[in-house]
C-alpha cells in the first residue's frame, strides 16, 4: 500500500504515518486487498486529501464507511463514480440542495467537483471490505481520521464542519465552535431523513457563514 498523498496533507500528518497504529493499519489493509476485495481501489484510498489540498479546505462532510458494492467507492464520502445510480442517502443530500438553494438533480452522484472546490468528504475508516459493511471498523483508520479532524481544527479557522448523525457528531465533539461553524442534524439516510435532515439548510448557511468571512462559496 503506496501512501500517496498531498503534501500539504503529508506534512500535517507526517506524526500519524510514524505511529505503532498506522503501522498496524496499514499492514492490515495492505493483507486484504492482497487476499479479497477492497473498496475503493487502492490507489484511491487517499481521493479525499488529493482533491482537496490541506491548504484549500473550506468545509468538511464527515462519513462513516466507503460504500461496499461494485464500482461506488472512489474515496470521498457519500460520492459515487459517474454513471453508478444515486444511492438513497446522496439521492436525500441533492433533494435537500434543490429545496434549500435551488440546484437542480445532477446527473451525475460522483462529487469530485465539491472536493475540488475545498469539501473535504471524509469517512471515518477509509476502506472497506465487498459486501460487508463495517469491516474495517476498529483496526486504527478511526484514529487516523480523529488526527485529521484535530489538525484541521487546531491549524485552520472559519472551517465548516457538516455532521449527519450521531457517529459523526461524537467524531466532531472536539471541533472548536469558536472558531468554526459546525452543523449538525440528522443523517441522510431514508431511516432518519425525515427526522430532521430534509429542512436542515446545512447548503445555504455554510455558504452564508464561508462569504461572512470572506470565503467564496461553495458551488452545490
Amino acid at each position: 500500500m503506496d501512501v500517496k498523498i498531498e503534501s500539504g496533507w503529508k506534512v500535517q500528518l507526517e506524526n500519524e504515518f510514524e505511529k505503532p497504529y498506522f503501522e498496524r493499519v496499514t499492514s492490515f489493509v495492505r493483507q486484504e486487498y492482497a487476499t479479497t476485495t477492497v473498496y475503493p481501489p487502492g490507489k484511491l484510498i487517499f481521493n479525499a486529501f488529493n482533491l482537496c489540498p490541506f491548504d484549500k479546505v473550506r468545509v468538511v462532510i464527515i462519513g462513516q464507511d466507503p460504500y461496499h458494492e461494485p464500482g461506488q467507492a472512489h474515496g470521498l464520502c457519500f460520492s459515487v463514480n459517474d454513471g453508478v445510480p444515486f444511492p438513497p442517502s446522496l439521492q436525500n443530500i441533492f433533494k435537500e440542495i434543490h429545496d434549500d438553494i435551488g440546484t437542480p438533480m445532477p446527473t451525475s452522484g460522483n462529487l469530485t467537483r465539491w472536493a475540488e472546490q475545498g469539501v473535504l468528504l471524509l469517512n471515518a475508516t477509509l476502506t472497506v471490505r465487498a459486501h460487508q459493511a463495517g469491516s474495517h471498523q476498529n483496526k486504527g483508520w478511526e484514529e487516523f481520521t480523529d488526527a485529521v479532524i484535530r489538525q484541521l481544527n487546531d491549524h485552520k479557522e472559519h472551517l465548516v464542519f457538516i455532521l449527519w448523525g450521531s457517529y459523526a457528531q461524537r467524531k466532531g465533539s472536539i471541533i472548536d465552535r469558536s472558531k468554526h461553524l459546525v452543523l449538525t442534524s440528522a443523517h441522510p439516510s431514508p431511516l432518519s431523513a425525515y427526522r430532521g435532515f430534509f429542512g436542515n439548510h446545512h447548503f445555504s448557511q455554510a455558504n452564508a457563514y464561508l462569504q461572512k468571512n470572506g470565503i467564496p462559496p461553495i458551488q452545490w
